[in-house]
């Protein structure tokens, strides 16, 4: 896993790492520079003749550094010092001195000439308010430059906390992160901002990250084989769950099968679809591995033995949102008290019905798309989009369950728990069904025995990695919501051979 820390996060690593550990500033960064040349080289950016672009604060100190260490490789380099010296804090100081001193131009006007680089090391990570007047002048112009752009650590006038634009940004190729990469990067607009990101140890200590529950994560590959349920050699379908799968409409079959054959591809024993009647011939052909129960109006004793049956329930893929739909989600609802996944239909519902969310006695997993967690909230897309976290924490202070914030960074947060971030997926899982297979992989995982939020996280990461093995095999225009299942077949094997290998290494 990694860490995505905002720009006050990370200053409080970088303070715990200089007086806890007893690294001093300037060592740091030192390391930070010597960082960014090797990523410059790495990537092997041409730093025949390099512009650097300096602020008072310590990312212009960084700038420095870089600048001096680049004229040491026989680069030509220029800094535009674009703060004021009374500004300037310790750190920075020394090493504009030093540049200065080693004869390195330092000019306040942005000089005409043609670079092969441009580094940014304006800003920095707590930029909090909006960009204007020089800085702003100065950064459309860095901009229209030719040559690779760099950014030290993030990109001037992106926002380290929620990736928003503050009036203009730097437009990076490649941005050197250092230390994680930070939240302001991954999530967009920042992401388009920042280029390839390129994570650099510089030897800030983040451990205390482990005991603090506002902060985000992410995983990687890496990850999948620790965390999945652990299967046992002498165990029966039972053993990993009766999952009932509340699904399909009249004329959403489709639905019902996507979500069902999900749960079954990702660990689940025995699945029990409880569907309107006319899915029934539909859905014996297409997953002749499930049980088929039917409804053609709402039966209260069927609903209830069904949900005495169930050890995990899943509600709303295909639902509708009809008057039997409602007192499906209603009774499910009130009467579950094994761990429950509303998605898709059953939140549009919800929204009509809040109450309802104080009133379950269930474990609780919210699926929701940006659309239906406005639904939900009573707030435009628009606005949630302007202030995604704050509304989603407010939520989950209020809601006991486990939200889902379905969006090109999926979500997962739960009050006093970390906020899971996904950076893994891609743009050819937006079509119709993706969000039925998520639930089905997230309701599988529950079965399995992990918890609802831990089901949460890994159900988003393994649908995302199925998404990009997908993609890996046919491309990102023509992939269907069904071939993410082959993708996540194929990320679970992966990853079962290589928990086997880790336990014999072991």
């Amino acid at each position: 896993m990694r860490y995505l820390p905002d720009g006050t996060k990370m200053q409080q690593a970088d303070a715990h790492t200089i007086r806890e550990i007893g690294i001093p500033s300037v060592v740091l960064m030192e390391h930070a520079a010597l960082r960014t040349v090797e990523a410059m080289e790495q990537e092997r950016i041409d730093c025949s003749r390099v512009l650097v672009a300096c602020g008072s604060g310590n990312n212009g100190g960084d700038g420095f550094a870089v600048a001096r260490l680049l004229a040491g490789k026989d680069s030509a380099v220029t800094v535009v010092f674009a703060g004021r010296e009374a500004s300037l804090t310790p750190e920075c100081r020394i090493q504009m001195q030093i540049a200065e001193n080693l004869g390195i131009p330092v000019v306040s006007e942005l000089p005409e000439g043609r670079y092969t680089a441009v580094v940014d090391a304006l800003l920095g990570v707590g930029l909090s308010r909006e960009v204007s007047g020089a800085y702003a002048e100065l950064l459309k112009k860095l901009n229209e430059l030719p040559g690779a752009k760099v950014a030290v650590d993030i990109p001037s006038g992106i926002c380290s906390a929620t990736g928003r634009v503050l009036g203009c940004a730097f437009r990076a190729d490649l941005t050197v992160a250092f230390q994680c990469e930070k939240l302001g990067t991954v999530l967009y607009p920042g992401r388009e901002y920042a280029g390839k990101v390129i994570p650099a140890e510089i030897g800030i200590d983040t451990s205390f990250y482990e005991a603090i529950p506002d902060i985000c994560y992410t995983l990687e590959k890496s990850d999948l084989s620790r965390r999945l349920p652990v299967r046992k050699a002498d165990s029966h379908k039972g053993t990993y769950g009766k999952v009932l799968m509340i699904t399909g409409s009249r004329g959403m079959a489709g639905a019902a099968y996507l979500s069902a054959k999900a749960v079954y591809t990702s660990g689940a024993g025995l699945v029990q679809i409880y569907t309107e009647e006319s899915n029934r011939a539909i859905l014996q052909q297409l997953l002749p591995e499930a049980i088929i129960s039917v409804y053609e109006e709402y039966d209260q004793e069927q609903l209830t033995s069904l949900l005495r049956w169930a050890d995990v329930v899943c509600i709303g893929c295909g639902l509708g949102q009809n008057r039997t739909s409602e007192s499906l989600l209603k009774r499910t609802l009130s009467g579950c008290r094994v761990p429950c996944v509303a998605d898709a239909d059953g939140i549009n519902l919800l929204a009509c019905h809040p109450e309802l969310l104080k009133e379950t006695g269930c474990p609780l997993i919210l699926t929701p798309h940006m659309k239906e967690m406005s639904g939900l909230l009573g707030c435009s897309v628009a606005e949630l989009q302007q202030s995604r976290m704050s509304r989603l924490h407010a939520f989950t202070e209020d809601c006991p369950a486990v939200c889902v914030l379905k969006d090109s960074r999926t979500i997962v947060a739960q009050r006093g728990k970390q906020d899971f971030v996904n950076t893994a997926g891609n743009h050819g899982m937006a079509k119709a069904g993706s969000g039925d297979v998520l639930a089905g992989v997230i309701t599988g995982l529950l079965a399995g025995g992990l918890d609802a939020y831990d089901s949460a996280v890994l159900g988003v990461y393994l649908h995302a990695c199925g998404g990009d093995a997908a993609r890996e095999r046919l491309g990102s225009y023509s992939l269907l919501a069904e071939d993410l299942i082959g993708g996540i077949r194929e990320c679970l094997k992966e990853a079962e051979g290589n928990s086997r290998q880790q336990r014999i290494t072991e």
